[in-house]
C-alpha cells in the first residue's frame, strides 16, 4: 500500500511539473495569437450540418489529441528560442502553433458564401467575431442562410434532333423536375449524368460544357424559370465555334501485355518508339489521348478482331485477353465498356497498372490502345503474432504464405501456405499445438457456367478451388480436419457482391480425447459437437456496400450475409449408408452431418467532424444454427462464439456465455459456445495527433443453446429472459493508421457479466479477469 501511494505521489509531482510547462502561446511573438478554434452557428436553420462548411474555412486551428488538448504543442513551446540542439529538437518532435492571420477571415467568407450558392441558398448574410484572450484566438462565423427557390417551369432547347430523341427517352430519371429546389449542384451533376449517357451511346468526347442554363428569378416569388440548353459549342467557345455532334465507333483495338512496355509506333510515314506511361485518355471527361495510335511493326497477333502485341512470350494467352476485353472493333463507342475493361483488367490482379488511350481518327473512329504492366508474379509473405489469455497461456502464431500468379498464363492465382499456433505455460504441462497447410487456386472466371451470364459485370467473375489440412492437439483430443471447397465470387454495380460455394466437404477425426472430457460433456448435443464427422453441403454469402473503397471517406453502410447447409444431398441416399449404434447414416464409419446456420450482421458508420475524421459505427449482429435429420447439433467447427479482438473485448475469445453459464473448467483452453448469437457494438473515433486515432465503445452480446433439451437450464435462449443474459463491456482503444494496414489495440472492462449476474463498478474494473487487452489489425466492425 505504502508503494502505491509513493508512486500515485511520483504521478502527481510529474503532472504538476509538467503543466507548468504546459503554456501553447509561449513562442508566439507579442501582439500575435494562436488559433485556437473556428466555431460555424447556423441562426435560421436546425438541419442545415454546419460542419459541412468547415472544410470552407481558410486557417486551421492545430489538431488535439483528446479533450483540447495537444502534447505535441506544448512540446514545441519548451523551446528556448536559442539555435541549439534542444531547441531543434524540441521543434522537430512538437507541432507549430497556427499564428491567428486575420487577412484569412474574409477570404473564408467568401469560400462559404460561394458553396452555398452552389448548393442554392441565394444572399446569405455571413458574419465574425473574433475574441482573443491569453494570446489564443476563437472566431465564430454566424450564417444565415439564403432564399431557395423552386423550379416552377423547364425549357428545354436542343437543336441537335438525334440528341433530343435521346435525351427525352431518359427525362424520367432527370434531377431537373418542377418543385425541385434549384442550385447550381444539381444542374452541375444532371448535366454530368447526361453526357455520361450520350458519350454510352457513342458520342466521343461530348461533355457538360455543351450544357447552358438560365434562371428567371424576378417573374414570380419563390420559384424559377428554368432553360436548359444543348448547343454544339462549348462553354469555353462562341457560336461560330460550332460543330456538329458526331456518332462515333470504335475502330482498331491493341492490347500490349508485358512487362516493360515499349512499343514501336508508326506515325506521319515514319517509324518512332514510345514509352510514355501518362498519356492516358481521359475517356469520362471526353479528352483524347495526345500522342498518334500505335501501329505495331511486328509481334502482333490478330485474335478475335484484337490485336494482341508480344514481345517474345506471351504473358497470357490470347483467350483470357479477349475474354477479359469488353471494347469491340466495329461497335458503337461506349465509355462504360471502356471503364468495365478497365476494372476487369485490374480485377485480374496480374498488372500494377492499366493504362487504355482512346485517339480519334477520322470523323467516325476511335481506336483504343491498352497498355498492361505486369506486377511480380511470385512472392511470399512471413507473418507472426503473439498473444496471451485470461488462463495466462502465452501464444505463437507463425504463418508465411507463397503465391504466383498467372500459373497457367490466364490469370490463375495460385497459392499455399503454412501456419501455426502454438499455446503453452511457463513450468506447466498444459499445451495447445495447431499445425495448418492450405492451398489454393483463384481462377478470373467461371468454370462450368457460361461466362455471358456476366457479360456485363464490371469485376470479373472467378472460381476458387481450395484445399487444407488441420491438425489440433489438445489436453483434451486431437483432432484432424480436412477441407475442401469449389465456388464462385462475382460482384455487381461495386456495390453487391456475392459469394456462393457448391460444393464444401470437411472430413472431422477425433482421437486421444481424454475420458474425463469426455465424460464431463453431460448432455448429448455438446457431446455431438466431439465425434468424427463428415460434412457435405455448400455455403452462400452476400455483401452489400453503399461504398467499397477502402477507406471510405464519408458515411457508409454494409450488411454481410453468411449461409452454410449441410446433409441434404446426402440424405436422400440414406438407405443406402450403414447406420451406427446412435441411429446416424455414416461414411467412412463417421456419421455425416446435417445442418444449417446463417449470420446477418449489420453495420452504419457515421462520420463527421472537420474532414470528417471522427466517426460514430454502429453494428448489430445475428446468427443462429441447429443440427437436424441426422444430426442432434451443430459440428463443434460451426458453433458460435463471442468475445475477443472482434467481439465483445472485456473478454478473451471463447470465454463469454453460452446464457448465464460459468466458464467450462473441463477445458484447459476457454471454448464457451452455442448455437445462437447475438451483439450489438457502438464507437467512437476520433483523430489524435499524427497517424494515431483514438476511440471509446460499448459492446454487447452473448450466445446460447437453442434446444429445450440441450443441457443445463442457465444456457438456453428464451424470448422472456434473454435480455438478463446479455453481457456488457466498455472500453477505450488507440489505432495507428498507416495507410496500408490499421493497427489497433483496445482494453475492454467488463461492465455485466451474466456468468456471476453481477453488475461491476469501477472498483473493480481494473481487477484481474475484469479487463481485458485485444490486439488487431483493422476495424473491428
Amino acid at each position: 500500500m505504502r508503494f502505491l501511494n509513493v508512486c500515485k505521489l511520483y504521478i502527481y509531482i510529474l503532472l504538476s511539473v509538467f503543466a507548468g510547462a504546459c503554456s501553447t502561446t509561449k513562442v508566439i511573438p507579442q501582439g500575435e495569437s494562436r488559433l485556437k478554434a473556428n466555431k460555424i452557428v447556423i441562426e435560421n436553420s436546425e438541419t442545415y450540418p454546419a460542419s459541412d462548411l468547415q472544410p470552407y474555412i481558410k486557417q486551421k486551428p492545430n489538431t488535439y489529441f483528446v479533450f483540447g488538448w495537444n502534447p505535441f504543442l506544448n512540446i514545441y513551446n519548451w523551446s528556448n528560442g536559442k539555435n541549439n540542439g534542444w531547441n531543434r529538437f524540441v521543434k522537430k518532435l512538437g507541432q507549430a502553433p497556427v499564428i491567428f492571420d486575420p487577412n484569412l477571415v474574409e477570404s473564408s467568407k467568401r469560400n462559404m458564401d460561394n458553396h452555398l450558392v452552389y448548393l442554392g441558398y441565394y444572399n446569405s448574410t455571413i458574419t465574425d467575431t473574433v475574441v482573443t484572450k491569453k494570446k489564443k484566438t476563437t472566431v465564430t462565423y454566424r450564417i444565415r442562410l439564403g432564399k431557395q427557390y423552386y423550379i416552377d417551369q423547364v425549357e428545354y432547347i436542343i437543336r441537335d434532333s438525334a440528341l433530343r430523341t435521346k435525351f427525352y427517352a431518359d427525362t424520367a430519371r432527370s434531377m431537373i423536375k418542377k418543385g425541385n429546389l434549384l442550385s447550381e449542384k444539381m444542374l452541375e451533376d444532371e448535366s454530368q449524368r447526361i453526357a455520361k449517357i450520350f458519350r454510352d451511346q457513342g458520342y466521343y468526347g461530348f461533355t457538360k460544357n455543351y450544357f447552358f442554363f438560365e434562371a428567371d428569378t424576378l417573374k414570380q416569388n419563390d420559384s424559377a424559370k428554368l432553360q436548359v440548353r444543348i448547343e454544339d459549342y462549348t462553354r469555353n467557345e462562341y457560336s461560330k465555334d460550332g460543330k456538329p455532334h458526331r456518332v462515333f465507333h470504335f475502330g482498331n483495338v491493341y492490347i500490349n501485355p508485358v512487362r516493360n512496355y515499349n512499343l514501336f509506333i508508326r506515325a506521319a510515314g515514319r517509324l518512332s518508339d514510345t514509352s510514355d506511361t501518362s498519356a492516358v485518355a481521359n475517356s469520362s471527361a471526353g479528352i483524347s489521348g495526345q500522342t498518334p495510335m500505335p501501329r505495331p511493326a511486328n509481334d502482333t497477333v490478330l485474335f478475335k478482331g484484337i490485336n494482341l502485341i508480344y514481345r517474345g512470350k506471351p504473358l497470357l494467352r490470347p483467350n483470357v485477353l479477349a475474354h477479359t476485353n469488353r471494347i469491340k472493333p466495329g461497335s458503337l463507342y461506349d465509355e462504360s465498356a471502356v471503364s468495365n475493361t478497365y476494372n476487369r483488367f485490374s480485377n485480374l490482379g496480374l498488372f500494377s497498372s492499366v493504362n487504355i488511350q482512346v485517339n480519334e481518327v477520322d470523323s467516325a473512329t476511335v481506336d483504343c490502345s491498352m497498355k498492361l504492366t505486369a506486377s511480380d508474379l511470385q512472392g511470399y509473405k512471413i507473418n507472426l503474432e503473439a498473444s496471451s489469455n485470461s488462463n495466462g497461456l502465452l501464444g505463437i502464431s507463425p504463418k508465411i504464405s507463397y503465391f504466383y500468379k498467372n500459373l497457367f498464363r490466364g490469370g490463375e492465382l495460385f497459392s499455399i501456405s503454412l501456419g501455426g499456433n502454438f499455446q503453452f505455460k511457463f513450468k506447466d504441462k498444459v499445451r495447445s499445438t495447431e499445425f495448418d497447410v492450405s492451398t489454393s487456386l483463384n481462377v478470373p472466371d467461371f468454370l462450368l457456367i457460361p461466362d455471358k451470364l456476366f457479360k456485363n459485370a464490371q469485376q470479373l467473375p472467378h472460381t476458387e478451388i481450395s484445399f487444407s489440412y488441420n491438425y489440433q492437439n489438445r489436453p483434451e483430443y486431437t483432432r484432424n480436419i480436412i477441407s475442401a471447397t469449389y465456388g464462385y465470387t462475382w460482384s455487381r454495380k461495386n456495390r453487391f457482391f456475392y459469394k456462393v460455394n457448391p460444393l464444401q466437404v470437411n472430413i472431422v477425426k477425433l482421437s486421444d480425447i481424454s475420458d474425463d472430457f469426455y465424460q464431463s460433456l453431460d448432455n448429448p448435443f455438446l457431446r455431438n459437437s466431439y465425434q468424427n464427422h463428415f460434412d457435405l453441403g455448400l455455403g452462400a454469402s452476400l455483401y452489400y456496400t453503399t461504398d467499397a473503397s477502402p477507406n471510405p471517406s464519408r458515411s457508409y453502410f454494409y450488411l454481410r450475409w453468411q449461409n452454410d447447409i449441410a446433409g441434404n444431398v446426402l440424405s436422400l441416399f440414406n438407405h443406402l449408408l450403414p447406420e451406427n449404434s446412435n441411429g446416424e447414416r455414416t461414411i467412412w464409419g463417421s456419421s455425416y452431418s446435417q445442418y444449417y446456420r446463417t449470420e446477418i450482421s449489420a453495420v452504419y458508420t457515421w462520420k463527421f467532424g472537420k474532414s470528417n475524421r471522427q466517426a460514430l459505427a454502429a453494428r448489430l449482429l445475428f446468427g443462429i444454427g441447429s443440427g437436424y435429420g441426422n444430426s442432434l447439433s451443430l459440428p463443434f467447427e460451426k458453433l458460435f462464439w463471442a468475445g475477443g479482438a472482434y467481439s465483445l473485448r472485456g473478454w478473451q475469445a471463447r470465454t463469454v456465455g453460452p446464457g448465464n453459464a460459468q466458464l467450462d473448467t473441463t477445458f484447459s483452453i476457454p471454448n464457451q459456445t452455442g448455437d445462437i448469437r447475438l451483439e450489438g457494438n457502438i464507437e467512437y473515433r476520433f483523430p489524435l495527433f499524427w497517424n494515431f486515432d483514438g476511440a471509446v465503445f460499448v459492446d454487447a452480446g452473448n450466445v446460447w443453446n437453442m434446444k429445450q433439451d440441450s443441457g443445463a437450464d442457465e444456457s438456453k435462449f428464451k424470448f422472456n429472459n434473454f435480455y438478463k443474459q446479455i453481457a456488457l463491456d466498455w472500453g477505450a482503444g488507440l489505432r495507428l493508421n498507416l495507410g496500408f494496414v490499421l493497427l489497433r489495440l483496445d482494453m475492454g472492462i467488463k461492465t455485466y457479466d451474466p456468468s456471476d449476474r453481477l453488475w461491476l463498478g469501477p472498483d473493480r474494473w481494473f481487477k484481474k479477469g475484469n479487463y481485458a487487452l485485444q490486439f488487431g489489425v483493422g476495424y473491428p466492425f
